[in-house]
């Protein structure tokens, strides 16, 4: 297909658009009862199962969905983007965030050069320097060690790495690697942000990390100059070289701001912000709190399903579904929005993090060549954790309008608790509303009985 042309205009499209307005006639709790679909719309893969057989759609829609998939070259994108094409071609930059966390002994060319050596580098010297400072050889300007962590910065240099912060603070083994420690995030230019952020810090114990590509950002820098500030205030200009770091490629600025440029880890133009929390934006804080190998950790499994999206076929490539499925819903069957539902507190942080690595990507209503869409695409995504979002903003969802859901779960808790008297533990009672909600949103309250009793035990969207 030209780039220049729409998908709309291929045979594939007007098929998927005769085909959604059959669907639409079927109520979802009739596929539903179609057990050998229901189990082909299952995949399993590193301890993570999809199943979409809640979603709206049959397995002739899923071959229709991947005969689009061919008829827009999905599969040669994807070779272009491991292979460092200029994808980006607004930019005209190779997009990679792909090899932020490959193996050291891996290729992957960018403009005729192998990045991974580049990315390992950086890797490296972040380890060093997040174990100098956690090890206390590193201290600050009156000889106390660093034991807390201020980053500056907004959009993907604050996001990704908040949400994986909030993520490991339940993780008993990151739990104990960071006792002691506090690591914060400063990214709204509002002065209320700057405050609530240095509460109950020392100048003395405290770190700041500015990351910023260019060092330009108009907010982060703002917050940047305050914390230098509230530094210097303290313990005179000079601290700013202990207590100062940078994540940016500007070493000029680096060093007219009064950070040392040694004390700078790089990044690359072929690492969009949204996508960085790999790059030393999130693994430079992360590591300070966590220490390098618990992050390394995070590193493999983001490299295990990239490697999963480019070799698995379609009908096993968990990223290539949902996205197909998001086109469905959102551009054939005209459901505008989508709801993440984690039931998990420890993934709290994933509805505003998918915000904007989805919205931000897709939140355009044209083409790659300019020209407006003749159809609806990109979703409005929310969403909250279970249990609290039944409390919230359910009743629309089952009452209201019809909203597509990716349901969350996790098959053992963290943090498990067993009351003395309790009829079952607390994580069982979170997982038996995560079971009960999707099949009261499939088959209605007044088939939901009849269809328990029928039914064998089936899981909903992603756990793992």
């Amino acid at each position: 297909m030209a780039s220049s042309a729409l998908i709309s205009d291929t045979e594939a499209w007007k098929e998927l658009k005769a085909h959604a307005e059959e669907i639409k006639k079927t109520h979802l709790r009739d596929l539903m009862n179609d057990a050998q679909r229901c189990q082909s719309m299952m995949v399993e893969f590193d301890g993570l199962l999809l199943d979409y057989s809640r979603q709206n759609a049959t397995l002739s829609t899923i071959e229709k969905l991947f005969k689009l998939a061919e008829t827009a070259n999905i599969k040669q994108k994807i070779n272009q983007m491991f292979s460092g094409e200029h994808i980006n071609s607004t930019e005209n930059r190779s997009v990679l965030h792909v090899a932020l966390r490959t193996p050291r002994d891996t290729v992957i060319q960018s403009d005729g050069k192998n990045v991974v050596p580049d990315v390992w580098k950086v890797l490296d010297k972040i380890q060093e320097f997040s174990e100098r400072v956690r090890s206390g050889s590193w201290v600050g300007a009156t000889g106390l060690p660093l034991t807390d962590v201020v980053a500056v910065g907004i959009g993907g240099s604050f996001l990704g790495p908040l949400f994986v912060h909030t993520a490991l603070q339940t993780d008993p083994e990151a739990i104990n690697l960071a006792r002691g420690r506090q690591l914060r995030f400063l990214a709204n230019v509002d002065p209320i942000d700057v405050a609530r952020n240095i509460t109950g810090l020392n100048p003395e114990t405290t770190l700041v990390v500015v990351v910023s590509k260019t060092f330009t950002t108009a907010e982060t820098m703002l917050n940047a100059r305050t914390l230098r500030e509230w530094i210097s205030a303290a313990l005179g200009p000079s601290a700013v070289a202990k207590h100062m770091v940078a994540v940016s490629t500007n070493l000029t600025l680096v060093e007219k701001f009064g950070i040392d440029p040694n004390n700078a880890f790089a990044f690359w133009d072929w690492v969009g912000g949204r996508y960085s929390v790999c790059s030393a934006v999130g693994v430079l804080p992360l590591s300070l709190q966590y220490g390098f190998p618990i992050v390394e950790k995070f590193l493999k499994g983001a490299s295990s399903i990239d490697q999963h999206f480019y070799s698995a076929p379609y009908e096993k490539n968990i990223p290539l579904l949902l996205g197909l499925l998001s086109v469905w819903n959102v551009s054939f069957l005209g459901y505008p929005a989508r709801a993440i539902l984690p039931y998990s507190q420890a993934l709290e942080k994933l509805a505003p993090h998918i915000q904007q690595v989805s919205m931000e990507s897709n939140g355009k209503g044209v083409s790659i060549d300019g020209v407006p869409l003749p159809f609806e695409a990109g979703e409005i995504d929310f969403g909250e954790p279970g249990t609290n979002g039944q409390h919230s903003f359910y009743q629309l969802i089952h009452q209201g309008r019809i909203i597509p859901c990716d349901f969350i779960g996790v098959v053992k808790s963290q943090q498990p608790v067993y009351l003395k008297g309790e009829v079952v533990s607390n994580h069982d009672e979170l997982m038996s509303n995560f079971f009960a909600q999707p099949d009261a949103l499939a088959y209605g309250k007044e088939n939901l009985v009849a269809n328990y009793k029928m039914k064998t035990a089936r899981m909903c969207w992603g756990w793992g």
